[in-house]
């Protein structure tokens, strides 16, 4: 995928309603005009008749309705951003670029472009100085006829943008613990496919990197779609509902149930009593492992492994294993207490059971394998935070976060023309505070 494997995405995976971008339905509505504008002065047969801003060449020929432009497509958000879109605005550039002729038909000159773009993947820094960005996209040819794919193409590649650099800061926080992608709760359903590769996107990078090999956890199917990935989690507070309020049941007849395969996650904070909760399911959940065990059914006795226990404690709550010490920030929700209280629970159970020796061994290992997986408002700086002090946690489960739009988190992309061609020369030509920039990434396009 991607500058993982030097391949791009296919344009069919992105459905692209190519018919309302060329008539720019999408489009902000004064580029519609200038398009508009545009094909006029080009019937007319105008040539320029004003005061160019360039010098020492002659612009008296320039038919303006047919001006040939460099346009650049680039990002500011410092210290750099981790790309992800470009696949997908490609194909827009691809199947858009044109004009519909007198008899409406739409005659596409992508042909005539000259295209150059990183690959999704990519890192580009940018150090505050406007004058000196990394394009990730460089297009030119004739700006009428891609002048009304501006508004699409920067939303494509803004927002991917923005949440792979977000999980990619996240991941950098959690120490190479994984995160899991939970936000889908928190956007239209129509962009989980788009969010989830740009975490999967993350996920790579940060893996090539660091040299690790963190998992892709995705909470649906659809935001696994465009890389081959399943939708997974645990099991619902409204499932204990189902089993009216009994956590251990519910987990008893979840794992009789489910393929092996099927990580066995529990949430334990319906009661807000985790420590209590988990042990109650660890001892009936190895309970039956030990059966199968014993009898030499080990895919069965598999079924009945516990991958991990998941606090949700609401963060007005203080959970019953929680020693008060009036300070909020310690004793409510998911806290570093919570997390070491569970730990310490998971890792020593067993010593409550009743088992000879060989049995103690068996038990020792099932539990020290127990992961602790926190959800409930976790972001890169509570993250960071956890790990700092060294918390126990294997796994963040992470939601709106990823998808933050702020001051620190925004990736939103701009686009500038920065030359014109006038007499089969390249001539520089931008707004004051833009100039031609360059990026040794950006790759020709066929």
């Amino acid at each position: 995928m991607a500058i993982f494997n030097g391949e791009r995405l296919a344009a069919e995976i992105f459905k692209i309603e190519a018919d309302k971008i060329r008539r720019g339905w999408y489009s902000d509505k004064y580029f519609s005009n200038n398009v508009i504008l545009l094909e006029a002065l080009a019937k007319e047969g105008y040539t320029f008749s004003g005061n160019s801003d360039i010098k020492d060449v002659d612009c008296s020929m320039v038919q303006v309705g047919d001006v040939e432009v460099e346009m650049q497509f680039f990002t500011r958000r410092r210290p750099w951003s981790l790309v992800a879109g470009v696949d997908e605005a490609l194909a827009i550039i691809k199947m858009c670029t044109g004009y519909f002729d007198e008899e409406g038909k739409f005659v596409n000159t992508y042909h005539t472009l000259e295209v150059e773009a990183v690959q999704d993947g990519t890192f580009v820094e940018y150090d505050g100085d406007p004058l000196s960005v990394q394009p990730v996209i460089r297009i030119r040819g004739r700006y009428r006829d891609f002048a009304n794919l501006e508004t699409v193409i920067l939303g494509v590649i803004a927002e991917p943008t923005r949440i792979a650099t977000n999980v990619y800061n996240t991941l950098v926080a959690s120490r190479s613990k994984d995160i899991l992608f939970f936000p889908a709760r928190f956007a239209h359903y129509k962009m989980q496919a788009l969010h989830g590769y740009a975490y999967s996107l993350a996920i790579q990078a940060y893996n090539q990197k660091y040299s690790k090999k963190n998992s892709r956890f995705v909470s649906t199917d659809e935001q696994g779609t465009w890389w081959g990935g399943e939708g997974g989690g645990t099991i619902a507070h409204a499932t204990i509902c189902c089993f009216l309020g009994d956590t251990v049941e519910t987990m008893m007849q979840y794992s009789r149930i489910f393929d092996k395969i099927v990580s066995r996650l529990v949430l334990v904070d319906f009661h807000n009593d985790c420590v209590g909760e988990t042990k109650a399911v660890m001892t009936q959940m190895f309970a039956a492992y030990l059966a199968y065990y014993k009898k030499g059914q080990f895919d069965e006795a598999e079924k009945y492994k516990l991958y991990g226990v998941r606090p949700d404690t609401s963060k007005n709550m203080r959970d019953k294993s929680i020693v008060p010490t009036g300070n909020k920030q310690q004793d409510m929700g998911v806290s570093p207490r919570l997390v070491w209280n569970l730990r310490e629970a998971i890792d020593s159970v067993y010593h409550e059971w009743d088992l000879n020796e060989e049995e103690t061994a068996i038990a020792k290992e099932w539990c020290e394998e127990v992961k602790i997986c926190v959800t409930g408002g976790f972001n890169a700086k509570k993250i960071r935070e956890f790990e700092e002090m060294d918390v126990p946690v294997d796994i963040y489960g992470v939601g709106s976060s990823l998808l933050e739009n702020s001051d620190e988190t925004n990736n939103d992309f701009t686009a500038d023309i920065v030359r014109v061609k006038i007499n089969s020369q390249w001539c520089n030509l931008s707004k004051i505070g833009r100039s031609v920039c360059e990026n040794p990434n950006l790759e020709k396009i066929q």
